[in-house]
């Protein structure tokens, strides 16, 4: 029972729309209207600039490490990578927001600096090495997220290696659009990195 309700809360957490708030409470725009829809930190800073951007990156990832933090918060022995992934779900398909959400980078990497700072610091890290590679943030998500499990799987931890599979599977699925752009050598490249 104590799992069931740690899940539903972790969910709750990640359906927090902080695209949707800031959007709309400060600029007055609901980017779901606008470039690829999508209510995460790339689309923000693409339609609403750079400190809109920071700041819905910054709340998303905030949802996965509170999410992941609360065994740790109410002294249960549970995987934090397994109490993170409704955190992540609920930030791809959000209650709070007729189920239209991101693509769970952000949120997966919050999860990740609870479960392990260490390999959330080489995810970041390489994060930023295939960014200024590619320019293409869809691409880098996909590659990271890739290295990561990988990196999960050679340490040998059978149950963060399912979790981080399932994390894996959400986010490559989350840019199956991006994906086909990627192939047509139509998807949008960064030009500040």
């Amino acid at each position: 029972m104590e799992l069931f309700v740690l899940l539903v809360v972790s969910y709750l957490i990640g359906s927090i729309p902080f695209a949707l708030i800031i959007g709309k409470g400060i600029y007055k725009t609901d980017i779901r209207g606008h470039g690829s829809g999508n209510l995460g930190g790339t689309n923000t800073f693409r339609i609403l600039g750079k400190k809109a951007g920071i700041l819905v990156a910054l709340g998303d990832v905030l949802k996965g490490t509170l999410a992941a933090s609360l065994p740790f918060l109410l002294g249960l022995e549970v995987n934090p990578l397994l109490v993170g992934i409704p955190a992540v779900i609920g930030h791809c398909y959000p209650c709070f927001a007729n189920f239209r959400g991101g693509k769970a980078m952000a949120t997966s990497g919050g999860v990740l600096l609870v479960a392990s700072p260490i390999l959330f610091l080489i995810m970041f890290i390489s994060f930023i090495v295939f960014l200024k590679l590619t320019k293409i943030v869809s691409l880098t998500s996909m590659l990271s997220a890739v290295m990561f499990h990988g990196i999960v799987i050679w340490i040998g931890d059978k149950s963060d290696a399912i979790a981080t599979f399932i994390l894996l599977v959400l986010i490559v699925y989350r840019h199956r659009e991006n994906i086909a752009r990627i192939v047509g050598k139509t998807e949008p490249k960064i030009s500040w990195l």
